[in-house]
């Protein structure tokens, strides 16, 4: 099973497995297809967002672990 942590990039993190864009949609992350964003660990974009991460990593995790 694939996890992710939250120095991962966005892009590392979406090639793991695209549903996880609703996720961060879902979070308040609405630049999941930015470019740059591609390129951005989890934790920063996050704080940008005023998010979360270790709640966020936990979300995507359990998703994860769900398939």
């Amino acid at each position: 099973m694939a996890e992710v942590n939250k120095s991962m990039t966005m892009g590392e993190i979406l090639d793991i497995d695209m549903g996880i864009a609703e996720i961060l949609l879902e979070a308040g992350m609405h630049c999941v297809g930015c470019p740059a964003h591609a390129m951005e660990p989890l934790e920063d974009g996050a704080a940008m967002h005023g998010i979360n991460a270790d709640e966020l990593v936990a979300e995507i995790n359990k998703y994860l672990a769900s398939k």
